[in-house]
C-alpha cells in the first residue's frame, strides 16, 4: 500500500492524491505539516532533508518533490494517455509541469500569503499589487494556451499537467482579488469538475 505522508490541505500534497485518483492508486495518508506531526524530527527528515510535505513511501521506495512523485506514479501505475511514452507528447506535458512550478507559482505566492493566509509578513501593498499583476499575466498566458487546445493544456486530452495546473486555477478562482474576465479558463475549471479527482482533492482539499 502506498504511504503518502502530508496534510490533505497542502496543494503539493494535493498532486499526489489526485493522481492517485486518476490512476486507481489505493494509498493510506498520515497527517504530516502545519498543524500536525511535525517534518523538523529526525524521523522525517531522514525522509525528506527538507522537512517538506509530500513525501511517498512505495515499498522500499521514498520520494519527496510533489512533481517528482506524480511522474513517478503515472510512469509506475498509470497509463499513457495520462504521461505519454513519446519524447516530444512526454515533453508537451513536463513542460506545463515545470510552468506551474516555477513561473506560475512564483507569481502567486505573495499575494496568496497575503490575502489567504493572512501573513503579516506579506503585507506590503506595493508587492502585493506586484504579485496579482504577475499572476494575472501569468493565467492569460494560460488563457491563450487553452483557447488554442480548446480542451486541456497539453492538447485535447487530460495528462498529468492538468493536476498541477488545474490546482493553481482552483487557487486562482479561490483567492478573493478582482479576476479578469478569462473565459477558456472558466470553461476549463468546469470540465475538471466533471472528474472525480478533481472533485475529490482538487477544492482546496474539501470535498
Amino acid at each position: 500500500m502506498l504511504r503518502i505522508l502530508g496534510r490533505a490541505s497542502s496543494i503539493n500534497v494535493r498532486k499526489v492524491l489526485w493522481t492517485c485518483a486518476e490512476i486507481g492508486l489505493p494509498f493510506e495518508r498520515e497527517d504530516w505539516g502545519s498543524g500536525f506531526q511535525p517534518t523538523a524530527t529526525a524521523e522525517f527528515l531522514a525522509l525528506n532533508p527538507n522537512a517538506m510535505v509530500p513525501v511517498i513511501q512505495d515499498g522500499d521506495v521514498t520520494l519527496w518533490e510533489s512533481n517528482t512523485i506524480i511522474r513517478y506514479l503515472a510512469n509506475r501505475y498509470g497509463h499513457s494517455t495520462l504521461y505519454p511514452d513519446t519524447a516530444i507528447e512526454r515533453a508537451r506535458v513536463d513542460q506545463w509541469i515545470d510552468w506551474q512550478a516555477s513561473d506560475l507559482n512564483r507569481a502567486w505566492s505573495y499575494a496568496f500569503m497575503a490575502l489567504v493566509r493572512q501573513s503579516p509578513a506579506h503585507q506590503n501593498s506595493q508587492a502585493l499589487a506586484a504579485s496579482i499583476g504577475e499572476w494575472s499575466r501569468y493565467m492569460q498566458i494560460l488563457e491563450r494556451q487553452l483557447t488554442a487546445t480548446g480542451a486541456y493544456v497539453a492538447g485535447q486530452t487530460f495528462s498529468l499537467a492538468d493536476i498541477p495546473i488545474g490546482l493553481s486555477v482552483n487557487r486562482w478562482l479561490e483567492t478573493p482579488l478582482e479576476h479578469p474576465a478569462l473565459p477558456a479558463v472558466a470553461d476549463y475549471a468546469a470540465r475538471l469538475g466533471e472528474r472525480e479527482g478533481y472533485r475529490l482533492f482538487g477544492r482546496n482539499g474539501q470535498p
